[in-house]
């Protein structure tokens, strides 16, 4: 890996994040869409260097599923993925998600791969995430009356982390982990109100429940989620997604969880940033009083 000059990226980190940016747009593809956007980001290398009957072939799908993958994910054409395939190359290891882990893995050999995971999928990170999505969202938090926080199994974590952030900022947050709560707590949002919905797959039943009702009721909806076209990317207002290939099992939640994670760090600085008087009034506040009773 060659490094570069001052704010300059390297090679790999040019790759990892235009696989990233690819990743992002390949959600709820049709089935030989999907095959094509699949056989690309495992082996980039091969469908950069072959014809559309080539990848065809080994996509299993019709040479016009190629072209038609190849516009699904944002490029002209074939020939356009190939050019953009061969400006992001310049090194030889292409990005690939690590291999599952077996039984007798060793202890190394995890942390190795649990490392490669969030390091992959920060990486990918800055080729997904669309700038005036980002602008939108702060923008979006700024003005709020309320902003309500949810996410569902190893999402949950995430919203949590982006309730007390947000506080810690000034913006009144509020998170409510069970659903039926939730639901309720949604439906009472208005106009003025947002509704921050993070969930990796875009598809979980009870967090996709929650941000319709909330934008049924008025409420401005932001998703932190992996992909765009997915259901919540879809019915949200403003969706930032992170990107990342999929991963094995053991995997399948750390690295998305670490992009996520830091998606609403990126959005407390700038809420920060742009109105730093809310937040000097919310560190007084929590600031601890001596007790003197």
């Amino acid at each position: 890996m060659r490094i570069k000059d001052g704010n300059e990226i390297t090679e790999d980190e040019r790759l990892g994040q235009w696989i990233g940016s690819i990743q992002a747009r390949s959600g709820d593809l049709p089935a030989s869409e999907a095959k094509v956007v699949a056989l690309l980001l495992t082996d980039p290398l091969f469908v950069g260097t072959s014809t559309v009957a080539q990848v065809a072939a080994r996509a299993g799908v019709s040479p016009p599923s190629v072209v038609r993958a190849a516009r699904a994910i944002g490029f002209g054409g074939f020939t356009e993925l190939k050019i953009e395939i061969a400006r992001a190359r310049g090194t030889t290891r292409f990005f690939a998600p690590p291999e599952a882990l077996a039984p007798d893995s060793t202890s190394a050999t995890v942390l190795e791969t649990s490392i490669r995971a969030g390091t992959d999928a920060l990486t990918a990170l800055a080729g997904a995430i669309e700038l005036p999505a980002f602008d939108k969202a702060v923008d979006t938090i700024l003005s709020a009356r309320q902003v309500l926080v949810f996410g569902a199994a190893s999402s949950a974590t995430v919203a949590a982390d982006a309730v007390f952030r947000l506080r810690a900022m000034g913006v009144t947050a509020i998170g409510i982990a069970d659903h039926l709560s939730a639901m309720i707590a949604a439906r009472l949002l208005g106009p003025g109100d947002v509704m921050l919905a993070v969930s990796s797959t875009g598809r979980t039943a009870t967090t996709l429940a929650v941000a319709d009702a909330a934008s049924s009721a008025g409420a401005s909806l932001i998703a932190i989620t992996n992909q765009y076209s997915t259901p919540l990317a879809n019915l949200a207002d403003v969706a930032l997604a992170v990107g990342g290939a999929p991963l094995p099992a053991q995997m399948a939640a750390a690295g998305s969880r670490l992009a996520q994670l830091v998606v609403v760090d990126a959005l407390v600085a700038a809420v920060a940033l742009r109105d730093p008087e809310r937040s000097a009034r919310a560190e007084r506040a929590g600031i601890d009083l001596p007790d003197i009773s």
